[in-house]
């Protein structure tokens, strides 16, 4: 085998090795990239999840509110009606 085909084998192999590693290489890393993406997803509805509970419990407590004074103004509608209602006009 001449020196020519010798290096020409070495150099052949190296690339064809450097190719393989690249190519593991960056199938690992986009492996760990698309598992990285699906922890973000999750964190991202965990927060969403915890976001629109807050959220639904301050709408309860602004209802609860809301009903209490509206029961606030209908006893003073009918203390106001009972009132006209006792009182003769003359």
């Amino acid at each position: 085998m001449s020196l020519a085909s010798k290096v020409t084998l070495g150099l052949a192999i190296g690339v064809s090795s450097a190719i393989i590693g690249y190519v593991h290489y960056k199938q690992s890393d986009d492996r760990f990239k698309l598992h990285q993406g699906v922890l973000r997803d999750v964190e991202q509805q965990q927060r969403r999840k915890h976001e629109n509970r807050y959220t639904l419990q301050q709408q309860i407590d602004i209802t609860k509110q809301l009903k209490a004074a509206m029961e606030v103004d209908a006893n003073e509608e009918s203390k106001r009606n009972t009132a006209n209602a006792v009182t003769p006009n003359a």
